[in-house]
């Protein structure tokens, strides 16, 4: 590749200096024609300048456009939480002002335990999530309870996702959601998820019976859309989930920020 721009560099630099040579050469001639030659040559050597520089903006213009379209990533695959909305269940557990200590405790029954991702498995009835929460902090039945059953308010998108995904829908890429999700938040979410018009296949975990980082899930999704993982990225905020999907052959990025998670998609060819 780079022999082949020296060539054309070189035949270019060689045709321009014939271009503005040839005027001399016909003025110092002698002929009937050689007026006619002389001025013809002024004008390829006027025009010869405004043609490379129109082939040059055009190479710049479409040039981006075929880097874009040839790169090798055709899906992207979204997580939700703490991605496309916020997962803010410490700001809305404090807000039912309990004491630290009880705060602490309720937080380690419901969102720090183990019974939250199962919960998003969705095996079990939803009042039985509850029951387990409760049992884990008996003393504060009645306080779980009444944070569980208000947990979508924890849930809020993000002012920069349906701009977004729009944005990469537009340019060509398929688009997925593959996120952790229990069927009662979802239930009272899903019509805040304005994103998920611009979709192209959208899993949940509790639909499917199956939770990230396991290998099942991302096996799940590669399959139901025919996805080839060498040609998908996943963006997910957990380094745990992105492992999972790297074990599968995608490729990821560790969701901080939209723009560093922009930039990254930039350096794949996403733009």
């Amino acid at each position: 590749m780079k022999n082949w721009k020296r060539l054309l560099a070189g035949a270019g630099v060689i045709f321009m200096l014939l271009a503005f040579c040839l005027p001399m050469i016909f003025a110092f001639g002698k002929g009937e024609n050689s007026g006619s030659l002389f001025w013809g040559a002024i004008g390829i050597a006027f025009l010869v300048p405004i043609l490379i520089y129109m082939f040059l903006m055009a190479y710049r213009i479409f040039g981006k456009k075929e880097k874009s379209v040839n790169s090798n990533v055709e899906n992207i695959i979204f997580d939700v939480g703490n991605v496309l909305m916020e997962y803010g269940w410490e700001p809305y557990l404090k807000s039912f002002g309990f004491s630290e200590e009880k705060y602490e405790k309720i937080a380690d029954a419901v969102f720090r335990s183990k019974v939250w991702n199962e919960q998003d498995r969705g095996l079990l009835p939803e009042e039985e999530y509850v029951n387990q929460y409760v049992a884990l902090a008996p003393e504060y039945e009645k306080e779980i309870r009444e944070v569980m059953e208000h947990t979508p308010e924890c849930m809020s998108v993000y002012d920069y996702a349906d701009a977004w995904v729009k944005y990469l829908k537009e340019k060509g890429y398929h688009l997925y959601v593959l996120s952790n999700y229990g069927s009662y938040m979802l239930n009272k979410n899903r019509e805040q998820m304005s994103f998920l018009k611009y979709m192209d296949g959208v899993i949940f975990s509790c639909e499917v019976k199956q939770v990230k980082p396991e290998q099942e899930i991302y096996k799940t999704i590669l399959k139901k859309y025919n996805l080839k993982p060498e040609k998908t990225v996943f963006i997910d905020d957990r380094k745990d989930n992105c492992e999972g999907a790297e074990k599968a052959g995608i490729r990821t990025i560790q969701f901080q920020s939209f723009k560093q998670a922009a930039a990254e998609l930039e350096n794949l060819g996403v733009k």
